[in-house]
């Protein structure tokens, strides 16, 4: 490979890592870890296969898992694993974006709206949430002992993703 190449191809593999924090590549790595089952530094049909039977789903067929691998340009290293997440990632609205929308419901800036409203617009305007797709977000993000949503918390897990509890 030219020294021209080498320098592309570095800058291209590079790219990925920059989208990421370091606490989120790692994080990615030991996901590809566990999933890599066969240890061989790719994920294959068969390493899918195991993951999913290890996570409870024993059926499933050739078709699905081949339609996962082709989502990836070739063969699913580490580096096309992250490139994969990224190019899912990247649609996501800075958390600016959503904050701002959530503001509408909350014009004395407390950070906090009212469970019942944001269940109220959520299963009534544009793609309506069903009732069980509203509790599971208030599983996932509890409403306080006031009956509030805390949407700046919210906000923050979906563009950052959760943090580790401290030990």
């Amino acid at each position: 490979m030219s020294p021209k190449k080498a320098k592309k191809k570095e800058a291209a593999s590079s790219n990925v890592f920059n989208m990421f924090e370091q606490s989120q590549i790692q994080e990615f790595k030991e996901a590809f870890t566990i999933m890599d089952q066969n240890r061989d530094g790719f994920i294959d049909k068969n390493d899918l296969r195991d993951t999913f039977a290890a996570l409870g789903r024993l059926n499933v067929g050739n078709d699905e898992l081949d339609e996962m691998l082709k989502e990836a340009s070739g063969a699913i290293n580490f580096t096309v694993f992250l490139t994969m997440f990224g190019e899912k990632l990247k649609g996501t609205d800075p958390e600016e974006t959503i904050l701002n929308a959530f503001k509408i419901f909350d014009p004395e800036g407390k950070g906090v709206i009212k469970g019942d409203d944001i269940k109220y617009h959520l299963m009534s305007q544009a793609d309506k949430f069903t009732e069980d797709e509203v509790n599971q977000m208030f599983t996932n993000f509890p409403l306080d002992v006031a009956g509030n949503l805390d949407y700046k918390n919210l906000c923050y897990v979906i563009t950052h993703g959760e943090d580790k509890e401290q030990e």
